[in-house]
C-alpha cells in the first residue's frame, strides 16, 4: 500500500527525519513549513493523509486541523498530529479539533508506519464513496457542510463493550453512557454473534480477554458482511504496543491504553462516529443513485431500462431450463383526457395509483415496470398464459372497481385500463422484443374492442 504523505513541520530536521522513514516504505512525500502551505496542498487534493507538528508559528496544528476538517473538500483527509506533549489534556484538544491520532516524538517507526496504513486504508474506502456520489451528482458542498455542522454527540449511539474485566468495562460505560445506550458483553463468542445480529455503530473491545483471542474477535468482525464496516477500538495495556500494531494491521480503527482517559475516550468516539456516518451518508447517496437509475421516480416502479436488461437475462435462463415467461402490457383508458380536463399533477396521481394497484396484485417473483407515459409492463417468470390472464383480470378489476381520489380526494375518478397478456411458448424459437410485441398487440386488440377488458396473443 502506498500513498501521498504530506508531512508539516516549521523545523527541517523533523521532516527530513519523517521523509526518510517514509520514503523506506514507499510512501510518497510531500513536505510543508508552515500551515498556509498545508492547507493549500490540502484543498489541491496532493496528499492523502497529513502529518501536522503542533508547535508552529503564525498558526497552530491545531489551527491547521480544525480549518482541514471543517472544509468540505478537504474533511476527509486523515490528520495525525506529531508532537512533543502526551499529555491527555493535549491529545484531547487535538480530537477536539478533528484529528484522528497522535504519535508522539521520538516517533516509533512502527507506530508511524502502522498507523499511516491504517488510516490511508480507511481514507480509500470514502475516496471511493466520494468518487461514487460524485458521478452521481447527488450531494452537494452545502449537504456536505450541514452533515459536518453536527456533532455526533447530539446523536446517541449504539456501543457494545466488550470486556470481562468488572472494574474496566464500568468505568468505560461510565464514560459513555451520558451520550451513548451501551451494552456490555463479557463473551467473546457471544460477542461476535450479538455484535453481527444488532445495529452497533461502534464496538470497543479489550486486548485482555481471559478466554477468548480479541484479535481473533476483530478478526471475525472484519471478515463478515454484516461488520465489515463497523468502527472498532481496542483498550489496551501499555506492555501491549505489538498487540495494538497487530489489531491495526487486521483493520481495527483506533486503541487507547490504560489507563484509560475519559475524555480522550470519547474524543476517539467522536472521532470514528462522526467518520462513520459520513461514510454512511455517502453509501445512502451511492444507493440513491443506484435506485433512481433503475426506478421510475414518480412510481416506485422499475424502470424501462431495468426492464430491458432485466428481461433479457430472465428471458435467457426460462430458455435454458424450457421454462415458460408472460407478459401483462397495461394502458389507462383515456389517459390524455385526464390530463386534458384535470391538468399533469392529477394525471401524475393517477399514474402513482395504478402502479401501486398493480404492484399490490402481482407475486413477489413478478417485476413490474412503467414501460413509458402511462404504460406498464409486468414479466412473470415460469408462468403459463392461463394464470398469467387471472393475474390481468384481477389488475384489470382493482382498478376498475375502485375510484381513483385525487388532489385529497376532492376530484373522483372512474379510471379503466386495457391489458394485454402473452406468453413464451418453450417450443418456439422466440425473443424477448417478440413477446413484448404480442403483448402490445393484444392490448392495442383490447382498446379496439371498447377498452377495460384482458386480451391475450398467441404466438
Amino acid at each position: 500500500m502506498t500513498a501521498r504523505v504530506l508531512v508539516v513541520d516549521d523545523v527541517d530536521v523533523n521532516v527530513k527525519l519523517l521523509e526518510a522513514r517514509l520514503m523506506a516504505s514507499y510512501f510518497q512525500v510531500v513536505t510543508a513549513t508552515n500551515g498556509s502551505a498545508a492547507l493549500s496542498i490540502c484543498q489541491e487534493g496532493q496528499c492523502d493523509i497529513v502529518l501536522l507538528d503542533i508547535m508552529m508559528p503564525e498558526m497552530d496544528g491545531y489551527e491547521v486541523c480544525r480549518r482541514i476538517k471543517e472544509n468540505p473538500s478537504t474533511m476527509h483527509i486523515p490528520v495525525i498530529m506529531v508532537t512533543a506533549l502526551d499529555s491527555p489534556e493535549d491529545r484531547v484538544k487535538g480530537l477536539q479539533a478533528g484529528a484522528d491520532d497522535f504519535l508522539t516524538k521520538p516517533v516509533n517507526d512502527l507506530a508511524l508506519i502502522t498507523r499511516v496504513k491504517s488510516l490511508v486504508r480507511l481514507k480509500m474506502l470514502t475516496d471511493d464513496l466520494r468518487l461514487r456520489v460524485a458521478s452521481g451528482d447527488d450531494i452537494t458542498i452545502e449537504q456536505i457542510e450541514d452533515f459536518n455542522k453536527v456533532d455526533p454527540n447530539q446523536e446517541r449511539g449504539r456501543v457494545v463493550v466488550v470486556d470481562d474485566r468488572v472494574k474496566s468495562y464500568e468505568k468505560t460505560v461510565k464514560s459513555l453512557s451520558a451520550h451513548h445506550d451501551v451494552d456490555v458483553v463479557t463473551n467473546g463468542n457471544d460477542a461476535l454473534f450479538q455484535i453481527a445480529e444488532s445495529d452497533y455503530e461502534m464496538a470497543i473491545i479489550s486486548l485482555n480477554l481471559h478466554e477468548y483471542d480479541s484479535l481473533r474477535l476483530c478478526s471475525h468482525l472484519r471478515s463478515l458482511e454484516r461488520t465489515r464496516q463497523l468502527p472498532i477500538l481496542v483498550m489496551a495495556d501499555a506492555n501491549q504496543e505489538s498487540v495494538v500494531s497487530q489489531a491495526l494491521e487486521i483493520g481495527v480503527n483506533d486503541y487507547v491504553m490504560h489507563p484509560v482517559d475519559a475524555q480522550e475516550l470519547m474524543a476517539r468516539m467522536r472521532t470514528q462516529l462522526r467518520r462513520k456516518r459520513f461514510n454512511d451518508f455517502l453509501r445512502k447517496s451511492v444507493q440513491q443513485s443506484i435506485e433512481l437509475a433503475v426506478r421510475d421516480p414518480l412510481t416506485g416502479l422499475h424502470n424501462r431500462r431495468y426492464m430491458q436488461n432485466h428481461f433479457k437475462s430472465m428471458f435467457a435462463k426460462a430458455t435454458k431450463q424450457n421454462q415458460l415467461v408472460s407478459t401483462i402490457l397495461c394502458d389507462i383508458d383515456h389517459f390524455k383526457s385526464v390530463n386534458d380536463n384535470y391538468g399533469h399533477d392529477v394525471g401524475d396521481e393517477v399514474i402513482k395509483e395504478v402502479a401501486n394497484r398493480i404492484q399490490k396484485n402481482i407475486r413477489n417473483i413478478d417485476t413490474a415496470c412503467r414501460f413509458g407515459g402511462e404504460e406498464f409492463v409486468v414479466i412473470m417468470p415460469d408462468t403459463d398464459m392461463s394464470f398469467a390472464r387471472t393475474i390481468a383480470e384481477r389488475i384489470r378489476q382493482e382498478v376498475s372497481e375502485h375510484p381513483v381520489y385525487a388532489q385529497n380526494g376532492s376530484i373522483k375518478l372512474n379510471v379503466t385500463i386495457s391489458v394485454g397478456v402473452a406468453c413464451k411458448d418453450s417450443s418456439l424459437f422466440d425473443s424477448p422484443d417478440k413477446l413484448l410485441k404480442r403483448s402490445d398487440v393484444a392490448m392495442y386488440n383490447a382498446k379496439r374492442s371498447g377498452r377495460n377488458q384482458v386480451m391475450i396473443e398467441a404466438a
